[in-house]
């Protein structure tokens, strides 16, 4: 349904939702199941981060969901995504969505400001709900168990301790050394000394209580403060 078919006033009393989704299949069917109600209209589908900010910039309206799938991947990812709509349409309510996604994930996506997160598994009345609910941004947590919801509050909490600690030049070297790269290759993509990486990262291990590189990868993957890459 393309924006504009309805009258203006009609319009104006639904909620528009972007969807942004990698698999074409699932976009279409979150497509069909939101036209069906009367209180929510999708406005555009997009399957990566740049075309779906491409279509919110289209978006002629004030109450907008963005609906953002954790599947997608590479430098333009969900956390990605969700930062930049947050940043550039504060106004806009954004709800997360995946498929048995890890805690890790969802805490990281909350934390980076999604309004909530619901899993493809809940029912279609569930999965309806929970747009709702973030439209009207509330802290939505639907389709995952009480187990889960736990996970994701220890996932939230571990993360804001850390963000505490370090500084964001700290938290910056952090997350390159991350990707792999060496303290040389983190130097010259920061354009500094590479023994300043090294300080760096001697004060990250002290500071987080770890004796090297992969324990605090680790312990700040856990806690959703950065991606670690597995190797195809």
């Amino acid at each position: 349904m393309q924006e504009g078919t309805d009258p203006p006033a009609r319009r104006r009393g639904r909620w528009g939702v972007v969807i942004v989704e990698p698999l074409a299949v699932v976009r279409a069917g979150l497509a069909a199941l939101i036209g069906l109600q009367d209180d929510l209209e999708p406005l555009a589908q997009a399957g990566g981060g740049e075309e779906a900010l491409a279509a919110i910039a289209k978006v002629r309206r004030t109450r907008v969901i963005v609906l953002i799938g954790l599947g997608l991947e590479g430098p333009e990812d969900a956390p990605w995504l969700i930062r930049e709509v947050r940043e550039r349409y504060p106004a806009h309510a954004v709800l997360a969505m995946g498929a048995d996604a890890d805690p890790t994930a969802i805490s990281r996506a909350l934390f980076v400001g999604a309004d909530g997160f619901v899993d493809k598994s809940a029912e279609p009345a569930e999965f309806l709900d929970a747009l709702r609910r973030a439209g009207s941004r509330e802290t939505v947590l639907a389709g995952t168990g009480l187990e889960v919801v736990g996970m994701i509050a220890d996932g939230l909490e571990r993360r804001r301790d850390i963000e505490l600690i370090l500084t964001r030049r700290e938290r910056e070297v952090l997350a390159i050394a991350a990707e792999g790269l060496t303290a040389r290759e983190i130097a010259v993509r920061l354009n500094v000394r590479e023994r300043t990486v090294t300080t760096h990262l001697s004060r990250i291990y002290a500071k987080l209580g770890v004796g090297g590189r992969l324990a605090a990868v680790r312990l700040a993957a856990r806690s959703g403060l950065v991606s670690v890459s597995t190797p195809e």
